[in-house]
């Protein structure tokens, strides 16, 4: 059975999520792994609101940007710091990270009506995976697309990898549900209707970013994408 009979249809086969603020509210962890590399470089905490806002373009700009806004950084610094930083997320990575409220029943009800769904995070591919399947979401996935995955030149905002979601999800009409610039500007140049997460870790108020809907609650998800 791959829907239900009195539902109006779902206008995409292929649904995209990014995972960081989008499906899975990583927040604390992240922020505790980013404060630990900067204690090793001898730099200043950040709030939380300050490390989030750092979050979305990848690692190593993650690395980057708070090495920045700290006192300065160079490239052998950061290739320093880049391997001792992973180290220590691995080992917390779920210490406080869920997946946000009405998450998991807005993909099984998609799954139930017959979309395949695909990830695609800037975040690398493997940690990706790992977290899906810790949360036991892994099999919900068609695709799952990292940071590294196509390389680093080619992640969001670029559209290639949300091209290369719907190519390897079996093609057909697609949408994307993430949170942040880089997913609305990727969703946007790879002609892409994009849905923006209000409870993300959007850098800037959501009504700026220019997504084609909104949602509150991952309760208004399915209705969202049923008008689009």
């Amino acid at each position: 059975m791959t829907g239900f009979p009195f539902d109006p249809p779902i206008p995409f086969e292929v649904v995209g999520f990014d995972l960081d603020g989008t499906l899975l509210d990583t927040a604390d962890d992240l922020t505790a792994a980013i404060n630990h590399t900067l204690s090793l470089a001898g730099r200043r905490t950040l709030l939380r609101s300050e490390a989030l806002s750092y979050v979305g373009g990848g690692v190593q700009q993650l690395i980057r940007n708070a090495l920045a806004a700290t006192g300065g950084t160079s490239p052998d610094l950061e290739a320093e710091l880049l391997p001792r930083h992973s180290e220590f997320y691995l080992a917390h990575l779920t210490d406080r990270t869920r997946p946000f409220p009405g998450a998991v029943a807005a993909i099984d009800t998609l799954v139930a009506r017959g979309v395949r769904l695909a990830v695609v995070t800037n975040k690398r591919e493997a940690i990706s995976r790992a977290l899906l399947a810790h949360f036991d979401l892994l099999d919900r996935f068609a695709v799952v697309i990292g940071g590294d995955t196509l390389g680093p030149e080619r992640m969001k905002p670029k559209p290639d990898p949300l091209h290369e979601m719907a190519a390897r999800a079996g093609g057909g009409r697609a949408a994307f549900i993430g949170d942040s610039r880089f997913d609305v500007a990727a969703a946007k140049a790879a002609g892409m209707p994009v849905v923006a997460c209000a409870f993300g870790f959007a850098h800037e108020p959501i009504e700026t970013l220019g997504a084609d809907a909104i949602i509150a609650h991952f309760d208004d998800l399915v209705p969202t994408l049923e008008r689009l």
